[in-house]
């Protein structure tokens, strides 16, 4: 199959995708389509929302859509890291044998990551970053395609331990969960409380989401649009030339690199998703917030005067 017939099947079978998740979801287009974008890009999302938004029912309709497997971690203060990456055991010939734990699927979900002390959260880091897994100086390298999808509660903050800004920096996008609208909660209610059950079918194979991901890191980007994702990134940062006085005044900290590959990537899956060959400015613009919205460090003026990320980001573009 050539590329260009790749990017239509690709439109039709992410519509279809869409279809299959909103049998079970409801509302949500916003999130769902960036979280597709992240996979499809190969990167890895922060789902910041209050309880009972239906996070983990989504990304356990997702897996199930996306014919992969899933596990969920439930990060506490008193979880260890070999709780999640897995241990050795003595086996009945007193050999060591490797027991693989939970991180080992294609779709994680890291339920209220921050809940966890800095020891755990990092166990991950080698996961997200190399695919791969070192116990007791043996390299495990992770079944392909592998997604962490992480969850933070933005209202109970007590007694948490905040993501450090390497680890934040790993997740492609950081996506907010609103409130669904009137029609939509009548919607929810109406299906959670009846006996009705949607049977979600698969769609993809392990191989068909590799193959994606590899299609999208082959489209051709115009130097002028990497000029412009790279210039977006270094107005973020209040030491550049490029930023502006309100980046200076509300400002502590900018993006790094990452933010500037994360950008080109998700506008190269975001144009496929539409249908086109190439991305331009517009594409980089669309998928913008999601991937500054957590690399940006405001500082107390800007919390004091009730400044968001968002308007920060908005006054870049």
């Amino acid at each position: 199959m050539s590329d260009v017939a790749a990017i239509h099947n690709l439109v039709q079978k992410r519509n279809e995708l869409k279809n299959e998740i909103a049998k079970i979801i409801v509302g949500q287009d916003a999130v769902v389509d960036q979280i597709l974008l992240c996979i499809f890009s190969g990167g890895h999302a922060l789902l910041v929302g209050v309880p009972g938004l239906a996070k983990t029912l989504m990304v356990n309709t997702l897996a199930l859509a996306l014919g992969l497997d899933f596990k969920r971690i439930q990060f506490t203060p008193d979880l260890m890291p070999s709780d999640i990456l897995g241990s050795e055991i003595l086996d009945e010939n007193r050999k060591f044998k490797f027991i693989k734990g939970p991180v080992f699927s294609n779709i994680i979900l890291a339920d209220e990551i921050n809940r966890t002390p800095p020891k755990t959260q990092a166990a991950l880091l080698e996961a997200m970053q190399e695919r791969s897994v070192t116990i007791a100086g043996e390299n495990y390298k992770l079944d392909l395609p592998y997604f962490v999808l992480a969850t933070q509660n933005p209202i109970e903050q007590e007694g948490t331990y905040p993501l450090p800004e390497a680890q934040l920096d790993r997740f492609m996008f950081a996506i907010k969960l609103e409130y669904p609208s009137f029609a939509e909660e009548v919607q929810v209610v109406k299906r959670t409380t009846s006996d009705l059950n949607n049977t979600i079918n698969p769609l993809f194979t392990s191989q068909d989401i590799i193959d994606f991901q590899q299609l999208i890191r082959r489209i051709p980007v115009a130097d002028n649009v990497i000029e412009y994702a790279v210039t977006l990134v270094s107005k973020t940062r209040p030491d550049n030339p490029l930023s502006n006085e309100f980046v200076k005044n509300y400002l502590d900290w900018g993006a790094g690199p990452r933010a500037s590959q994360n950008l080109i990537l998700a506008a190269k899956a975001n144009a496929a998703f539409n249908g086109k060959f190439s991305p331009d400015i517009e594409d980089v613009k669309a998928v913008a917030t999601g991937i500054l919205r957590h690399r940006i460090i405001k500082n107390y003026k800007a919390d004091a005067e009730g400044v968001t990320e968002e308007m920060i980001i908005d006054k870049l573009m």
